[in-house]
């Protein structure tokens, strides 16, 4: 599993929220005024208009939330050290696949929340150029092969709605499926930096999938078969929003 006291340092200089993927988590948080984020990192997503707590396992993580940020504790998603029922809402971004056991997980967040808002990322992401053609290794990461399915996480939660995220072509986040149409950047280190999926992978798997893509750009191999992803404005890479 992903180590963020290593590779989280540095992790806001390369991820930060995408103004569109924000304005649909907040229409989904809707009228709440108490909000936990689980797996809070450094706070990405969470509304400013909102009492919000965050919950992180990684002081590395904590200690690069803005300063205005809510509070954070340090902790877990399967292990919460709130009441029955203390937040309105309970949203977890891009970060199920990291936790050690789902189903704990989600009961925690129901026992202590009214409403859950999760966004994931569904399998059908692996269906990408990126992962298929030249970094398979990121697709049998262990976070990357048992991310849960947004079916499966609605079956835990009994109740609530998946919708579709779109990953507009000049998403400022750096997650993972941000760059679909802009593939220079994965080769930037910084880039990579901010992605658990590459800081997971070994040096030498790494080196491989940098040399393919790399080659593929110089080539033309990559605009002869992608290249017309360049000129969509929006893509469905299988990142979903769940809401109760």
């Amino acid at each position: 599993m992903a180590d963020y006291q290593n590779i989280g340092v540095g992790y806001q200089a390369q991820r930060r929220a995408d103004p569109r993927i924000a304005l649909q988590i907040r229409h989904a948080i809707g009228d709440a005024n108490k909000v936990l984020n689980i797996g809070a990192g450094t706070g990405n997503y969470e509304p400013s208009d909102c009492d919000v707590v965050a919950i992180e396992p990684s002081w590395v993580m904590i200690g690069q939330r803005a300063k205005q940020a809510g509070p954070a504790v340090r902790g877990v998603a399967e292990s919460l050290p709130f009441r029955d029922g203390t937040f309105d809402v309970a949203m977890a971004t891009l970060t199920l696949h990291h936790w050690r056991n789902l189903e704990a997980g989600i009961a925690e967040m129901q026992r202590v929340s009214a409403r859950q808002v999760i966004m994931l990322f569904d399998a059908c992401m692996y269906l990408t150029w990126m992962t298929m053609e030249y970094y398979p290794e990121i697709a049998q990461l262990q976070s990357e092969r048992d991310a849960p399915s947004a079916e499966e996480v609605l079956s835990l939660l009994r109740r609530g709605r998946s919708e579709i995220v779109e990953v507009p072509r000049d998403c400022t986040d750096g997650f993972g499926g941000a760059f679909w149409a802009r593939p220079e950047a994965y080769l930037d280190p910084v880039v990579q930096a901010g992605m658990s999926s590459f800081a997971q992978l070994t040096p030498h798997d790494l080196e491989l999938g940098n040399d393919r893509l790399r080659n593929a750009l110089e080539s033309g191999e990559w605009d002869h078969r992608f290249g017309e992803l360049r000129t969509m404005e929006s893509n469905d890479l299988g990142y979903r929003l769940i809401v109760t």
